[in-house]
């Protein structure tokens, strides 16, 4: 079994960093439904703009607002107005082909962005 990507949402803006909140990541559900996310799924967040990562969980955000609010703890890492990397991972014993979007500077979705599958995978047995 391995951990490998499932799904990504490149370069979003966060819309609300709030550290009195108990924790997690808001997340528009229009854009979690692109991605496969599910409500309280563990996921990682990555921000552009300081290098910080963190693990958190998601919470839906009304569709179509655009929010990805980053609550509680996190929100002492990454900053209101900071562009993030938000992935999630599946165990898995073969490769997966993984969702993954590019989202806009008000984080409407913008297009699929294909895997880094450009040559042919042959495993080491």
């Amino acid at each position: 079994m391995r951990v490998v990507l499932r799904s990504k949402i490149h370069r979003a803006y966060v819309t609300e960093a709030n550290p009195d909140y108990i924790g997690s990541i808001v997340i528009d559900e229009d854009l979690m439904r692109r991605v496969d996310l599910w409500p309280n799924e563990k996921v990682m967040v990555c921000d552009i703009d300081n290098g910080a990562r963190l693990e958190t969980y998601v919470i839906p955000g009304p569709a179509g607002k655009g929010d990805i609010a980053i609550q509680g703890a996190a929100a002492k890492l990454v900053n209101q107005g900071d562009c993030v990397i938000i992935l999630s991972f599946e165990v898995t014993e073969a490769p997966i082909e993984p969702k993954m979007i590019l989202v806009d500077e008000e984080n409407r979705f913008v297009e699929y962005l294909e895997g880094a599958t450009a040559y042919e995978y042959e495993p080491v047995h």
